[in-house]
């Protein structure tokens, strides 16, 4: 299978808290995953971000159900 994006990440978004799996494959194949939950208060929000920047995810998949 083609890789399209050596690094990403997918975000379950949930009323209290945002759960994120973030995949890295390096140059020689190998695939790293790491999963974290954040809380959804602003300075929450900005420790994910930060987190996602500093492993240079992009893009960056978001899923959110409920009513």
């Amino acid at each position: 299978m083609e890789v399209i994006y050596p690094r990403c990440c997918g975000l379950d978004v949930h009323q209290r808290t945002v759960v994120a799996c973030l995949r890295l494959q390096e140059a020689n194949g190998q695939v790293h995953q790491e999963i974290r939950t954040f809380g959804t208060m602003t300075s929450d929000l900005l420790v994910l971000a930060g987190w996602l920047a500093a492993h240079q995810a992009t893009p960056v998949a978001m899923e959110s159900s409920g009513t």
